[in-house]
């Protein structure tokens, strides 16, 4: 079975506010040490597969290069990357190979280091084409920068294009999101990603809205009702002009839903690369279903050779991701394969969480399928923890 690559770039020019990544600002000299350990786990990727008690796979469709901003390494460094990842694995024709860019980063030694590269997908960082929002939170681009942006990569020959967008940036309002929903649907991009602002301790900007406080604009973030109804208007709006929700947070296009996000979803196997990266592949025992692993979660330890962190995934467990992962898809889960891949026993004890959340208008159930309803993926963090306590309430 073919597997996704993700790479873990944690490099930035600037932290944003509202960012709770593993990503920071660092000093050029760390980009080379960086790169070189992560090329040297790609190369051991098998020994450390094995290791971990997954099975290794050598044929890959999927490549993901996120972060930070991967467009921040020197060329050179990108296309050892690739390089590496082409030498130790085989890359099947037609594979998708994303790349995430903030805009204003993309020069054109860049651009054609990409294409060099074979990168046929590019995600922008855009969370606004508003400049007074955009600033508001430390990113340095403005609009006509992603507007410049998108159509050099066009002209390229790059024409599938992500953009990410942020509901409940400080100073946020609905007037102010339908205008960048029109300028995202007038550009003509085939995917749009939106996410809500999180808000927790990990990040600067939330935990000065957790205290109160008014610095980093938290005082001018729009409150939960509005971000909800932000979020809710740009499903509609997307939808309207044939960018249709496929997932939770992302919108496509016919043929352009992306292949590798897909696999985390759908459980299919992956593996990550770099600080904080994740992977998860198939168990080599019958005794568990899955193996999930990650690296250290700072450049410092990752760089160090800090230890893997492994979690071998019961059958339970498993059956229980395929709830909470699949119901982030459109078109939700077929309880039925469900049934015939892990037992109607193991399903039936689901029943209770699925009929309460039926119940509470979260869930809908058509033919063999089950999804969220609108109301269901603003609670989805709720529904899913229906899923994963359902054993200790299934009747």
């Amino acid at each position: 079975m073919a597997v996704g690559l993700y790479i873990s770039v944690p490099f930035c020019r600037t932290k944003c506010s509202y960012c709770n990544f593993a990503s920071d600002v660092f000093s050029r000299a760390a980009f080379e040490r960086y790169v070189e350990r992560v090329c040297c786990d790609i190369a051991r990727a098998q020994e450390i597969a094995r290791e971990n008690g997954g099975l290794p796979e050598q044929q890959v469709d999927s490549v993901y290069l996120g972060g930070g901003t991967p467009t921040i390494l020197d060329c050179r460094q990108l296309e050892q990357i690739f390089v590496t990842i082409r030498q130790n694995f085989q890359l099947l024709p037609g594979s998708e190979i994303t790349v995430e860019c903030a805009p204003g980063t993309l020069s054109q030694p860049a651009l054609e280091s990409l294409l060099r590269c074979g990168v046929n997908r590019v995600s922008l960082g855009v969370q606004s084409f508003v400049d007074q929002e955009v600033a508001s939170v430390g990113r340095l681009h403005k609009r006509a920068v992603v507007l410049e942006d998108i159509a050099r990569l066009r002209t390229a020959g790059i024409p599938s294009i992500n953009v990410d967008l942020i509901a409940g940036l400080p100073h946020q309002t609905a007037e102010s999101w339908g205008a960048s929903l029109t300028e995202t649907i007038a550009t003509g991009v085939p995917h749009v990603s939106i996410y809500m602002l999180e808000v927790d301790e990990d990040s600067r900007l939330g935990r000065e809205l957790l205290a109160g406080g008014t610095r980093y604009h938290a005082h001018f973030v729009p409150n939960d009702e509005l971000a909800a109804d932000l979020y809710l208007a740009a499903c509609e709006r997307l939808e309207a002009s044939g960018i249709a929700q496929y997932e939770i947070s992302n919108f496509a296009r016919a043929g352009f839903a992306s292949r590798h996000n897909l696999k985390y979803w759908k459980r299919l196997p992956y593996l990550g690369f770099g600080v904080d990266a994740h992977s998860m592949l198939l168990s080599t025992t019958k005794q568990c279903d899955a193996v999930r692993f990650s690296t250290p979660e700072t450049l410092e330890a990752y760089v160090a050779g800090g230890p893997l962190e492994a979690t071998p995934i019961s059958h339970h467990a498993a059956l229980e991701e395929n709830f909470f992962l699949g119901l982030r898809l459109s078109e939700g889960v077929d309880v039925s394969a469900l049934q015939a891949r892990f037992g109607e026993e193991a399903v039936h004890q689901f029943c209770a969480a699925i009929a309460q959340s039926m119940a509470d208008g979260l869930l809908i159930h058509e033919g063999n399928q089950i999804g969220l309803t609108s109301r269901g993926r603003l609670l989805s963090n709720e529904v899913f923890a229906r899923f994963l306590c359902a054993e200790r309430t299934a009747v």
